[in-house]
């Protein structure tokens, strides 16, 4: 018994002795927290192309990239542009109404993310025609009837209209419609384009003035014993024009040199009849006939610059 009261005491003494030096107890195992991460912050907006690289307003561009969001915006310069998600790298917009000039374009992301900023020039507005109205008038239309109304697009209050090149007065009636006055001129085909304060213009649209003279009717006017009055009516009637003259009623047509020939405004010697030019619609035919009786007459109206009525046959002394 003593011996083992020796042994235990001895025990306990190599215990105490092994603790205070530091010698290691049993250990309880323990794993450490895994540490908490932040997920990273997703890339700017990166654009890889713009097309069209520049463009008037109105016209849509598109950009491809990456990094694009449903709220992803354009900047072009300080104006903010709404844009469209068209595929999953690809978005568009449409160029605002901004004058024309060189424009900083970047993209903003909901998240104060941009991209890089790219030049796009911003070009004028060009004007376009659609139509003319009416698109032709006779020569000798009044002043209200030579109103033309032009209608199209992208029209200004400074825009000018040009008439053979040459600006005339006209009056702005929205982005889609001017008016104007045509100017008196020679009959034929004219041009008609309107200029922006850019210096763009319009193709040219063809107004026909139309001068080929027209007669409505032939009847006897006032008259004495040796003459009576032939009053032509009808349209596009020319100072200077001439009437050809034609006793028969058997040909077809009159020919160039047949007939009397009869100038308003000129009196040939030794000719008594002569032409009265009244206005457009209206010359005077005084005839001397030899022979009071009624026979067939063919008129034809020449006008100086060689437009040609139809024949009318009228019978008269």
């Amino acid at each position: 018994m003593k011996q083992y009261v020796i042994a235990l005491v001895a025990l306990v003494t190599l215990l105490s002795a092994a603790t205070a030096q530091g010698a290691p107890l049993a250990k309880t195992s323990k794993k450490a927290a895994a540490p908490v991460k932040t997920p990273a912050p997703p890339p700017s907006p990166n654009i890889l192309s713009i097309i069209p690289a520049q463009g008037e307003p109105n016209i849509t561009v598109t950009l491809s990239g990456t990094g694009f969001t449903a709220k992803t915006v354009a900047f072009l310069g300080t104006t903010e542009v709404p844009t469209t998600v068209v595929g999953p790298e690809l978005l568009s917009f449409t160029i605002p109404r901004l004058p024309a000039g060189l424009y900083a374009l970047f993209l903003k992301r909901e998240d104060g993310a941009t991209s890089r900023t790219y030049n796009f020039s911003i070009q004028p507005q060009k004007p376009f025609v659609e139509s003319l109205s009416p698109e032709s008038i006779s020569i000798c239309s009044s002043a209200g009837e030579r109103i033309v109304t032009i209608t199209g697009r992208n029209f200004q209050p400074a825009s000018q209209v040009l008439f053979d090149g040459s600006a005339v007065r006209s009056t702005f009636g929205s982005a889609e419609s001017l008016t104007f006055t045509v100017p008196q001129t020679s009959g034929g085909l004219h041009q008609v384009q309107v200029k922006n304060p850019e210096e763009t213009l319009t193709t040219p649209m063809t107004l026909a003035i139309l001068a080929k003279p027209e007669i409505h009717s032939v009847t006897r006017g006032d008259g004495a014993v040796t003459y009576y009055k032939l009053v032509i009516e009808g349209k596009n009637f020319q100072p200077g024009a001439t009437i050809v003259v034609e006793e028969s009623s058997l040909q077809v047509g009159l020919n160039a040199g047949a007939g009397k020939r009869l100038s308003a405004g000129a009196i040939s010697s030794g000719e008594r009849e002569f032409l009265t030019f009244v206005d457009c619609s209206k010359l005077i035919y005084q005839r001397y006939p030899a022979d009071p009786t009624d026979k067939d007459l063919r008129i034809q109206v020449f006008n100086p610059n060689g437009e040609v009525s139809s024949v009318v046959q009228v019978t008269a002394p």
